[in-house]
């Protein structure tokens, strides 16, 4: 073999290497990160990442100016700062033995795949100082300790749902505008996200996933006031039936009937 043949060699041998690195491989958070639309600081992020954030799927092997290429539990694409997280091989799975052949059968409809769990672990009790998205709203959440933090920043998607249509007071946004100053909407969330909906949800919130945005409203609750002391939030409420993406801290609410929320609320954007 000559030498130009050699390094043709070399090179598609490489390239093999390379590309079977990332079979397999998932990447966790180590430290709070951004996830980044593109591989760099200059475009805003597209949500925090935190170490309680599930494994996810590294998509190139490769390190693009400092950044990784990942996909999240949920399906989200982007780049996080490689300092910030730690790269490990997903065990290969143990092979099955083939099953005999049998008599053949008369075909059943095929059943639909179960949607995969979010792996949100048991949570812990919320605070002022709680990391949420980064954005400090915990500061202005009512009696915080109230509500079981099991990821700090997560991005759902649904549909606004009326969520005053049965209540004696009907609201033209459809959120009930709650004494404590927060929004108390429903989110018809998409499939990939039925997990989050629980017991709660559906005896109480008629199988939606509560979203409350903090500091919305008047304040008539004074013990409530305090929280939102030289804060008040303007984000826009789209209307009832849009499409949307709800980004915030995913908690279960203790006072009630332990339904899950996003509380607080950090953006809302139609899709």
């Amino acid at each position: 073999m000559n030498a130009s043949a050699r390094v043709v060699a070399t090179s598609i041998a490489l390239m093999i290497c390379t590309a079977s690195v990332v079979v397999g491989q998932t990447v966790t958070v180590s430290r709070n990160v951004n996830l980044r639309p593109e591989q760099t600081s200059a475009e805003p992020p597209i949500r925090l990442l935190t170490p309680s954030e599930p494994p996810m799927t590294l998509l190139d092997s490769n390190v693009l100016d400092g950044y990784f290429h990942v996909r999240t539990r949920m399906g989200e694409e982007g780049y996080v700062w490689s300092r910030n997280v730690k790269v490990s091989a997903t065990p290969a799975p143990t092979p099955t033995t083939p099953n005999p052949p049998s008599t053949p059968t008369t075909p059943t409809t095929p059943t639909m795949p179960t949607t995969n769990p979010i792996n949100l672990g048991p949570g812990v009790a919320g605070s002022a100082s709680m990391v949420g998205c980064g954005d400090g709203l915990w500061q202005h959440v009512y009696h915080p300790t109230r509500l079981i933090v099991k990821q700090d920043c997560i991005t759902v998607t649904g549909t606004i749902i009326d969520a005053t249509a049965n209540q004696s007071t009907h609201q033209p946004d459809g959120v009930r505008h709650e004494p404590d100053g927060d929004t108390h909407g429903w989110l018809k969330v998409d499939p990939q996200f039925a997990s989050l909906i629980n017991a709660g949800n559906t005896s109480d919130e008629s199988g939606n996933l509560v979203f409350e945005i903090v500091c919305h409203f008047p304040i008539t609750q004074t013990d409530a006031q305090p929280s939102c002391v030289g804060f008040h939030d303007t984000q826009t409420i789209p209307p009832i039936g849009s499409h949307v993406a709800i980004t915030g801290t995913f908690v279960t609410e203790t006072n009630h009937a332990r339904w899950n929320e996003i509380h607080p609320v950090s953006s809302i954007k139609v899709r």
